[in-house]
């Protein structure tokens, strides 16, 4: 957005808030929090007898916040711990929320295998089981197969041709897209948050709250909780994720949500392949948000990606085309681009 439009935003959001809180746009001291992948910028509000707030600027047309509204209001009303909604503006793209503070969960994280970072991402699976038992999908887009597809499309589309030149798919391509679709169909259905990272969960009042939800869909049971797991901020030893996979699918059946005939291979198996369906998706949304939208810090993160999906894929059978094309033609493609960028392709983002 140019400057002097967001220039304009601002002052119409500051106004906008002055004017749900009866006082004079002076006396309420406004001041940026944050911004995201999106055209969505936060601002917390600090009104004279010190109660703060959070203000979500979503400018229209690029951002349509009524799916966000919406959610908050049936998970608020089904009890899960999101932020209250005070004040809206649906035309103009402004709502005002409860103040979670400033703590997402990576900054509890403090290496990969420390206890503190292993228990609270125990806690954020417990959330999910909450989400999916007390959120039912009706009304939700459905995460289908043209979805799915449509974000597959991303990784050839931005990552190998636009950002990297190749033009040609993958070898195994088309088989692999169709294994990880048909993978993702066949689990049972549940209110899927679609970015259950640890950027989107906020530490408060030493519990979790979610936020960033606009994008919930009705989906596959697994793609939360690998969202968690093989997300941006950590890298757990395979035998770490299976068993946090296992643990999931014992307590996703206690709770009636998957068959009692769900196996652990089975289970495992969908979940690997939605993590590589995810790891897919990611490494072409990065590329994207560099090259269209001039964000940055999104390059950096490719190669722990890349990591996520060699791993999801080596849990999986066949697709050894693509797997041997991973490691012989794109990692190469991917560290020199990087290098050419200025970025070290082993550092920890």
């Amino acid at each position: 957005m140019p400057q002097a439009d967001t220039a304009k935003r601002f002052d119409a959001l500051h106004r906008w808030a002055a004017e749900n809180h009866h006082l004079p746009t002076d006396a309420c001291d406004l001041q940026l929090a944050a911004g995201d992948a999106s055209f969505r910028r936060y601002f917390r509000l600090r009104l004279p007898d010190g109660t703060t707030r959070m203000l979500m600027d979503a400018p229209t047309p690029q951002e349509d916040s009524r799916p966000f509204a919406i959610i908050a209001g049936r998970w608020q009303a089904a009890g899960l711990p999101v932020p209250g909604l005070h004040a809206l503006d649906l035309e103009e793209g402004f709502i005002e929320l409860d103040d979670l503070g400033d703590e997402p969960l990576q900054v509890r994280f403090h290496g990969d295998a420390e206890p503190d970072t292993l228990a609270w991402h125990d806690r954020a699976l417990s959330l999910v089981h909450e989400l999916q038992n007390r959120a039912g999908p009706h009304d939700l887009p459905v995460y289908d197969a043209a979805l799915l597809s449509r974000e597959l499309a991303l990784f050839p589309e931005w990552c190998l041709d636009e950002w990297l030149g190749v033009t040609e798919l993958p070898p195994g391509w088309n088989t692999l897209c169709e294994a990880l679709i048909d993978s993702a169909l066949a689990q049972p259905v549940v209110t899927v948050h679609r970015d259950f990272d640890a950027m989107n969960l906020m530490v408060h009042r030493d519990g979790l709250y979610l936020i960033d939800f606009q994008d919930a869909v009705a989906g596959p049971i697994s793609y939360d909780p690998i969202s968690l797991l093989r997300g941006r901020y950590c890298r757990f030893p395979p035998e770490r994720f299976s068993a946090w996979i296992e643990a999931f699918r014992l307590q996703a059946i206690a709770d009636g949500r998957l068959p009692s005939t769900t196996t652990t291979e089975t289970f495992l198996h969908q979940a690997q392949a939605m993590a590589a369906q995810r790891a897919l998706k990611v490494l072409g949304i990065f590329c994207r948000l560099t090259l269209r939208d001039g964000r940055e810090g999104y390059l950096e993160r490719l190669p722990h990606f890349l990591g996520h999906l060699e791993e999801s894929l080596a849990g999986l059978p066949d697709h050894e085309a693509f797997r041997d094309w991973l490691t012989t033609t794109f990692r190469p493609l991917l560290e020199a681009r990087l290098m050419a960028s200025g970025i070290d392709p082993g550092a920890r983002p």
